[in-house]
C-alpha cells in the first residue's frame, strides 16, 4: 500500500489591518496609495517619481560642432570658442571679398527698376574730323548730321559737368536713318568704349554695333562718370574718298 501524497494547506488570505493603511501619493500606473518616502510602488514596484522631460535643445545645438561635448583636455568650451571664432573671421573676409560684387548687383538692380533720363554733355571734341563734320553734330539731337572721322583709331570724346550714374548710352551710325543715305558713308561697326570716373579710374568696354539704321543700346552701369570716349576700331563700307560717319550718341542717367 503506497503512502498517501501530502495536502499542503489552503493559504489563508489575512484581512488588511488599520496598520497596513498608507497615506501617501497614489501610484502613477494601479492607484495605490505609497508612504511619501517610498521610491517604487508597493504592489506593482512601478517607479514613483515621474521622470522629468529633458528640454528641447536650440537649434544651433543641434548643428556640429554644438551637436554633442567635445572632451579633449576639458569640456569642449575652448575648442566651440575657437571654431565660433574661425566662422566669424571667415564670413567677415567673405563680406570683404564680396562687397564690391554686391554693391554691383545692387546698383545694376536699381537701373533696371528706376526709369533713366537723358543728361546732355557740356562739351564733344575728337582727335580728328573732316570737313564740315565736326564732333558736335555726333550731339546735336539729329540723325541727319553726322562727325566724320577720317579713319578707323579716330576718337570722339564727350564731357559732363558733374558726376553722375551712366546707365545706357544710344548710338546711331551713318549720315541718316534713311536706308540710301545710311550707305552713302562708311559706318562704324566695332568702337572702344572708355568712361572716366570722377576719381580717374577708367571703365573700357568693347562694344559691336549693327551695321544698319536706327537706335542702338548701349548697356553701361558705371557710377560717377565724367567723361566719355568712344574709339572707332572698326567699320563697313570703307573705301577711297568716304569717310566714318557717326550721327548721333545719346546719353541716360539714373535719376
Amino acid at each position: 500500500m503506497q503512502p498517501a501524497k501530502p495536502v499542503a494547506p489552503r493559504p489563508v488570505v489575512r484581512p488588511s489591518t488599520a496598520a497596513d493603511t498608507q497615506v501617501g501619493p497614489p501610484c502613477p500606473n494601479c492607484g495605490t496609495p505609497n508612504r511619501p518616502d517610498r521610491k517604487f510602488c508597493r504592489r506593482c514596484a512601478a517607479p514613483l517619481t515621474p521622470s522629468v522631460e529633458a528640454k528641447a535643445l536650440p537649434w544651433w545645438r543641434t548643428r556640429w560642432p554644438f551637436r554633442r561635448r567635445v572632451r579633449i583636455g576639458g569640456n569642449g568650451n575652448a575648442l566651440r570658442r575657437i571654431i565660433i571664432l574661425l566662422l566669424v573671421v571667415a564670413l567677415v573676409v567673405a563680406g570683404i571679398l564680396l562687397y564690391p560684387l554686391g554693391k554691383s548687383v545692387f546698383q545694376d538692380t536699381l537701373d533696371k527698376v528706376r526709369k533713366p533720363s537723358a543728361i546732355t554733355p557740356t562739351g564733344v571734341s575728337a582727335s580728328a574730323s573732316v570737313a564740315d563734320h565736326p564732333p558736335s553734330l555726333a550731339d546735336d539731337g539729329l540723325t541727319n548730321t553726322y562727325w566724320g572721322a577720317p579713319k578707323t583709331g579716330d576718337s570722339i570724346t564727350f564731357t559732363f559737368g558733374s558726376p553722375f550714374r551712366l546707365v545706357d548710352l544710344i548710338v546711331h551710325t551713318g549720315t541718316s536713318t534713311d536706308p540710301q543715305e545710311f550707305q552713302k558713308e562708311a559706318r562704324p561697326t566695332s568702337l572702344d568704349l572708355q568712361i572716366t570716373s570722377k576719381d580717374g579710374k577708367v571703365h573700357e568696354q568693347q562694344v559691336t554695333l549693327n551695321d544698319k539704321p536706327g537706335p542702338q543700346t548701349v548697356v553701361t552701369g558705371v557710377s560717377d562718370a565724367v567723361r566719355v570716349s568712344l574709339v572707332i576700331r572698326d567699320a563697313a563700307g570703307t573705301g577711297a574718298g568716304r569717310h566714318i560717319a557717326l550721327a548721333e550718341v545719346e546719353f541716360f542717367k539714373r535719376d
